[in-house]
């Protein structure tokens, strides 16, 4: 779906235990609302946003660049239901580590159902459903995030080849479809946990994640 606009509306010095960033905040306002729920259709426009963490040149060389989606419960409060906040904390590292690279952090929690609708889903999951099956018992895709505001903000920062931190090849394709070039895919895997092994399994299965830890053998375990 086409963004009518995309703006930056603010941007500041934001310094972190990874180094210094410039922070900035974009909108992104959409015609109507995406179309993932199956319980009815919402009307009226919709303002998406994007929150930009930039360090050093971006623009020597394709730079390194995550796109992470919010996760509240993971990347606030530590969960170890998911692996979202050492992929935060991974990617923030890698950029910290070349001195140059992007966090692009959107606004789509639990996959883009928002989180009352992520907390009914770990009560599915509590009784036995995986995290696909409990986003589809509850009225919604498997995931409804989308990636078009990530490349439109890459392309207000003068962004047009990036290196992508990412274990989701729907974020590549997403991206080269918008015309970002991905010149490097850069593995998000970090070391899987009892906690989230299944979490993770479900992904690689279900969803086409490429986590080379797990064994294919374990796969149609899931």
């Amino acid at each position: 779906m086409a963004f009518e606009s995309v703006n930056k509306v603010a941007e500041a010095d934001f310094p972190t235990r990874w180094g210094a960033f410039r922070i900035m905040g974009f909108e992104g306002v959409l015609p109507s609302a995406r179309p993932c729920c199956e319980h009815g259709e919402a009307s009226g426009k919709r303002v998406e946003g994007l929150v930009a963490l930039v360090m050093g040149d971006i623009h020597a060389e394709a730079p390194i660049v995550r796109i992470h989606s919010q996760c509240l419960t993971g990347d606030v409060f530590g969960s170890l239901r998911c692996d979202c906040r050492l992929q935060l904390e991974l990617a923030l590292r890698k950029i910290a580590d070349e001195g140059a690279g992007i966090l692009l952090y959107e606004q789509q929690e639990g996959r883009g159902i928002g989180l009352m609708a992520k907390l009914k889903a770990y009560e599915l999951q509590d009784s036995g459903l995986d995290t696909v099956e409990a986003n589809v018992e509850l009225g919604f895709a498997p995931d409804c995030r989308a990636y078009e505001l990530p490349a439109e903000v890459l392309k207000l920062l003068g962004v047009s080849a990036v290196r992508l931190i990412t274990n989701n090849p729907e974020k590549v394709s997403a991206l080269q479809a918008a015309g970002i070039e991905v010149t490097e895919r850069v593995s998000a895997e970090v070391e899987a946990q009892d906690t989230f092994e299944r979490y993770l399994r479900t992904k690689q299965a279900k969803m086409g994640h490429i986590l080379d830890s797990i064994p294919d053998a374990l796969v149609g375990e899931e």
